[in-house]
């Protein structure tokens, strides 16, 4: 299979070169979902509620990554596309550096005020003790976090995808492994959950790093001098994407607090493996997502619109595919599902009856992600934020603090299909203005 960016995609090519991407997501998916099944199963439901609470800060250092990884590979993949190899290794270095700024500074402000942050978010006295260590062990490896997002993206632009996949494989494997270890066999607790998922982002934080510092093709790292406008043009162009996560640290919060006044520890529970559900099926999405976007930018660079409107339609088309398909698998298999994850007979219960209500999300949420990372991809920042902010954080906002007030518990349960369904409304405006209709804001045409 070729890995380069700068080839004549077929439909079965651009799927390929994709697929390692939607596997990594995958798979770093299920970091936080394994921790959440061994805390479930050997500490209990209310050491799950308590990962589930504190999980929002831990999303917010995935947020700023996520920021950068995709507004970052937008410049990146444009400046290669446009033969400017010095200007695209020197960005490169340059993300890196303030990615991992960033994330040190993270850990200062979550240690130093650790406690007040666990309340703020929600904690109790019964669960005080595991969100402060969870928090704590996970937040030390902030840096490794920041540096596996990163990798993730900039791997795939430096034609190197599958070399992507095996670190990730690794890291999830590596996981697994050390949550059995540290909480089945050592009895480590929620602590031993947030070291293994520390020691497993390491693997590919570093393996990541002496591949940019060692490597002889055209993306590596360089001496560089700062460039303010890369920089905020890669926060402008990835603020999508970035809204996307913090708006799922909100929304984590807002479900928190609502089914914990609602239904109990029970609710937060049940909650948080339906969102593990959803974390799992749209980690395909966000992968395929991040998979082509080097390859849009690159096209996009080079002005070749023939190849772009080629990527569109066959990107629409698997995702609407796909989508179809997740949300048929995600409802017959809603028990099993839900099964792995407890055995605590209220929090099964009430999770598998609302799994095919909250499941009727899937249906429209692939269109919406990709077109969000299509015009990040596009650097049209503007038009992607727009989707995303309306998607994760305006129209399920609105739905939370409107809907169970209107249908009680059950509001809860469908303000994500019913977000989701009027961003793809929205969506489809987006598509009909850029891609469908001719004019010279089209970019395909």
């Amino acid at each position: 299979m070729s890995t380069s960016i700068n080839q004549n995609f077929t439909t079965w090519r651009l799927l390929k070169f994709a697929l390692p991407s939607i596997i990594m997501m995958v798979f770093m998916s299920l970091y936080t979902i394994i921790d959440g099944i061994f805390v479930s199963r050997y500490a209990g439901s209310n050491a799950l509620s308590s990962l589930n609470v504190v999980y929002p800060v831990i999303n917010i250092v995935i947020a700023v990554g996520t920021m950068i990884a995709t507004g970052g590979n937008a410049i990146i993949s444009q400046y290669l596309g446009q033969g400017k190899k010095k200007e695209a290794r020197e960005c490169l270095s340059q993300f890196v550096v303030i990615g991992l700024i960033i994330s040190i500074i993270s850990v200062i402000i979550t240690f130093y005020f650790l406690t007040p942050i666990c309340f703020l978010l929600g904690a109790n006295e019964t669960l005080l003790a595991d969100c402060e260590m969870y928090l704590k062990i996970t937040m030390a490896f902030a840096p490794a976090c920041m540096l596996q997002v990163l990798f993730q993206s900039y791997l795939v632009t430096a034609e190197r995808p599958n070399l992507g996949l095996l670190l990730t494989i690794i890291a999830g494997v590596a996981n697994a492994v050390l949550d059995y270890v540290f909480i089945a066999i050592c009895h480590m607790g929620i602590g031993g959950a947030a070291l293994a998922t520390g020691i497993g982002q390491m693997l590919p934080a570093i393996a990541g790093l002496i591949f940019f510092f060692v490597s002889k093709k055209e993306l590596h790292f360089s001496r560089f001098s700062l460039r303010p406008k890369e920089i905020l043009d890669a926060c402008y162009n990835g603020s999508s994407e970035m809204i996307g996560q913090l708006s799922n640290a909100l929304i984590t919060f807002l479900f928190n607090i609502i089914l914990m006044r609602m239904i109990g520890s029970h609710g937060v529970a049940a909650i948080t493996i339906l969102l593990y559900g959803q974390f799992l099926f749209n980690a395909f999405n966000m992968g395929f997502s991040i998979g082509i976007s080097p390859v849009i930018g690159f096209q996009y660079g080079a002005g070749n619109k023939e190849q772009l409107r080629k990527i569109y339609w066959v990107s629409m088309i698997f995702v609407a595919v796909s989508s179809v398909f997740i949300t048929i698998v995600s409802v017959i298999l809603s028990e099993p599902i839900v099964k792995v994850f407890t055995d605590d007979r209220k929090t099964f219960e009430l999770a598998v009856s609302e799994f095919g209500i909250f499941a009727l999300n899937f249906l429209f949420s692939g269109i919406n992600i990709i077109s969000s990372g299509f015009f990040t991809s596009l650097s049209n920042g503007k038009i992607s934020a727009i989707i995303s902010f309306s998607r994760t954080l305006v129209f399920i906002v609105l739905s939370l603090l409107t809907l169970p007030r209107i249908f009680g518990v059950n509001g809860v349960w469908i303000a994500v299909p019913v977000a989701e369904c009027i961003t793809l409304v929205l969506c489809i405006a987006m598509h009909r203005k850029y891609f469908w209709k001719m004019g010279e804001q089209n970019y395909i045409c």
